[in-house]
């Protein structure tokens, strides 16, 4: 997979992609990432990359122009997604992930200051929100975008990791614990020591339905419950 980002602010990907997961995933060979200076691509002697809007308004707007200039030379072919991150778009689900850790190649443009030209979004396949709320630029969502992408490619990570992951079976994830047994009078709950994997099973399913329950009920709204679901969730619900 390669992945381009169109950026005022380059820097600030050193650390995201020198750490960790995407580390190890950049440097197996499963993705290539380019970070690409959108100022490169002004014709301005003092690289301006914004001006004002028309019609007035607060904050300066990112040119069209120069945006359309740093796209157009990081598109590999006509396949390529382009994907502009944006407040006004609906937010990103992890179905969207799944879809997008499929394509081959995409590009990325990351807004700032007030936004970007409307006019570049004729130019953009699709617009991803993170969240119903604004940041200072598209930076962050697009490293969130990112992060989200490559930790589903093949051997990116266990794909045993990825199968009991909050939202990929419609539920949040159940409550894991690990050593000391007990800690400031906190014990780990008897039926995950008993080594019975079918008493463990059934008990991990039931605090995942209850943490959708009490964290997130508009999941369960959307879930064909069977039979053994039911039965924890009515459990569950006179526990409560």
């Amino acid at each position: 997979m390669k992945i381009t980002v169109l950026t005022l602010f380059p820097e600030m990907y050193e650390g995201f992609l020198n750490a960790s997961i995407i580390k190890r995933i950049i440097d197996k060979g499963l993705a290539e990432i380019k970070v690409v200076n959108i100022r490169d691509y002004s014709n301005d002697k003092h690289h301006h990359v914004d001006d004002t809007p028309y019609g007035g308004g607060a904050g300066m707007l990112m040119k069209v122009d120069v945006v359309h200039r740093a796209l157009l030379d990081n598109i590999s072919n006509d396949y390529t997604c382009t994907l502009l991150t944006s407040p006004k778009a609906r937010p990103l689900k992890q179905e969207d992930l799944e879809r997008l850790s499929k394509l081959d190649e995409f590009v990325i443009i990351c807004g700032h200051y007030e936004g970007i030209d409307y006019r570049i979004e004729k130019y953009v396949d699709e617009k991803v929100s993170i969240g119903d709320y604004v940041l200072t630029g598209g930076e962050l969502p697009s490293m969130v975008i990112i992060d989200g992408i490559l930790r589903l490619l093949d051997e990116g990570i266990s794909s045993e990791s990825l199968k009991e992951e909050s939202y990929t079976d419609g539920l949040l994830e159940y409550p894991q614990y690990t050593r000391p047994v007990e800690y400031n009078g906190d014990r780990v709950p008897d039926v995950l020591q008993n080594g019975n994997h079918k008493e463990i099973r059934r008990y991990n399913l039931k605090m995942a339905l209850k943490e959708t329950l009490v964290n997130r009920p508009d999941l369960l709204e959307k879930r064909d419950l069977n039979k053994e679901e039911k039965e924890l969730l009515g459990e569950i619900v006179n526990e409560l």
